[in-house]
């Protein structure tokens, strides 16, 4: 986790304010709280657009007049869940994920947000905040929603390589078992003009069908399909090869290419390392825009190799443990939201040194940007798709009895097909912060919930977290009952019983 950044000179930071209010740019139109126009507010501009990728060089070394580069915080999107769904399976069998598999922004994305949505590609942005209690720390959530998905046939077709790991562990009950059932039922809710290929990996791996269009041939996939056994080792490192061979030899044109991994990411013979693993992922990406989908299973889970995979290879992972959530991945979410609204997606918000401290973004670790390359476009970003909303928490601590503009939050992203870059940009003022967390928004309490939850479970002491305002587990657990009942949110509910699960388990 980020630490806190604190107030440097202040006298220089002043002047550089000064300096800034010189800057006047222009951003895209549309976002919740944003302005049409990046003005001056509180004596810190908006970060103003750039089409070329080059950036703004106020000073001759990327740092933009008027935004300090400690009072910056850049950020790769990510759209994961897995974190979350693994920590819940594991608190569910009576054991605690260790602090390293707990990635709160993960977490945070697994539940729906309330953010309006835009009516084409690219975002809306909102921005808002609530004080948590505790001397002058307050929440302030960025918000990033996409428009919401279409109807299926309004997508291109999909050109779907799913790459199965059939080895001895994936035996188990809940695995390759699932992933037979959920690749079934995903076969008939995909169009007859999409496209299927399916490769399996134990010791070696091998294309089991090359890539097939579904009309007139969802039998022979489905009995590819069933035909799937578990047998002897993980050679993660053949599967993966072999799998982005065969979806580069069926690449489709106009279409969305994307290799679907299924693995427990438990990789033991062939090649192991997984740089040599990634490396693979990134020149297909590069090449022929192939991206990723990480779906894991299995108790013992390789939780990072498969983040990284799914990292770089511009996709994003989720886990499933039950019948219920493989149906949902791949009989709703997977189909409908095969095409992307944006490539190389990336946000940056600045916080006005007038009125803040002190800040601390909540998670994204290794999703961290450098500050100066928010607008060099070779930097990888990450990919997201129609209806999904990226939620980034904050930890702000304001300057006593401060007034005035706290903060924009810019995100900038690619065309998925012109690669053109566009930007759009919100604001928060500190007027604007709800006096309490637990009297903000319904939505926002369950973005707080979900990250004081992750926060407890990455915590020395396991009966609460480090954030300010966190409230000990019981009573967390409380606030996603109320909130449960409030939202008739059944993924609330669950989140309540994974935090109850967390409070006995305190070893």
């Amino acid at each position: 986790m980020e630490r806190y950044r604190t107030r440097r000179l202040r006298g220089a930071l002043l002047a550089l304010t000064a300096l800034g209010g010189l800057l006047l740019a222009g951003c895209s139109s549309g976002g919740t709280g944003g302005t049409s126009a990046a003005g001056t507010r509180g004596g810190m501009p908006a970060p103003a657009p750039d089409s070329t990728g080059a950036g703004v060089r106020a000073d001759g070394n990327g740092r933009e007049s008027g935004a300090p580069q400690d009072f910056l915080s850049t950020f790769a999107l990510d759209v994961d869940t897995a974190s979350y769904d693994y920590a819940r399976r594991l608190l569910a069998e009576g054991r605690r994920p260790d602090p390293s598999q707990v990635r709160p922004e993960e977490f945070v994305n697994s539940f729906r947000q309330d953010y309006p949505r835009p009516d084409g590609n690219g975002f809306t942005v909102t921005v808002d905040g609530a004080r948590t209690g505790e001397g002058d720390w307050s929440l302030v959530r960025v918000g990033l929603a996409t428009r919401s998905a279409g109807s299926d046939a309004e997508r291109p077709p999909a050109a779907l390589t799913f790459v199965i790991d059939v080895s001895g562990s994936m035996d188990e009950p809940g695995r390759l078992d699932l992933a037979r059932k959920a690749l079934g039922v995903m076969t008939d809710r995909l169009r007859d003009d999409d496209s299927v290929a399916l490769v399996t990996f134990t010791d070696e791996a091998r294309t089991v069908l090359p890539m097939t269009r579904l009309d007139g041939h969802r039998g022979t996939v489905h009995r590819a399909i069933d035909g799937l056994r578990a047998r002897e080792s993980t050679n993660l490192g053949a599967g993966v090869r072999t799998g982005y061979d065969t979806a580069v030899e069926g690449l489709r044109k106009g279409a969305t290419n994307r290799v679907v991994l299924i693995s427990d990411a438990l990789a033991n013979t062939g090649d192991t390392d997984p740089d040599s693993i990634l490396e693979r992922i990134s020149s297909a990406r590069r090449e022929h825009g192939i991206t990723l989908f990480g779906v894991g299973v299995g108790s013992d889970y390789g939780d990072a190799l498969m983040e990284r995979l799914a990292d770089k290879g511009d996709g994003h992972t989720v886990y499933v443990s039950d019948e219920e959530q493989a149906r949902k991945v791949f009989g709703e979410e997977l189909p409908r939201n095969v095409g992307l609204t944006a490539r190389d997606a990336r946000a940056q918000v600045a916080f006005d040194p007038a009125t803040v401290a002190e800040f601390r973004l909540i998670g994204y670790d290794d999703r961290r940007v450098a500050d100066d390359d928010f607008r060099n476009d070779r930097v990888d970003g990450g990919e997201v798709g129609p209806g999904h909303a990226v939620t980034a928490l904050y930890a702000v601590r304001t300057e006593p009895g401060a007034r005035g503009h706290l903060a924009t939050a810019t995100v900038r992203w690619l065309d998925p097909g012109s690669r053109t870059p566009h930007e759009q940009t919100g604001q928060l003022e500190t007027g604007s912060l709800t006096d309490d967390v637990w009297r903000a928004s319904p939505r926002f309490q369950v973005a707080a919930t979900a990250a004081y939850f992750a926060d407890a479970l990455r915590s020395p002491d396991p009966r609460h977290g480090t954030l300010p305002g966190a409230p000990a587990l019981d009573r967390l657990a409380e606030h996603a009952d109320r909130l449960a009942r409030t939202t008739e949110d059944e993924d609330v509910r669950r989140l309540g019983d994974a935090i109850r699960q967390a409070s006995r388990y305190r070893e």
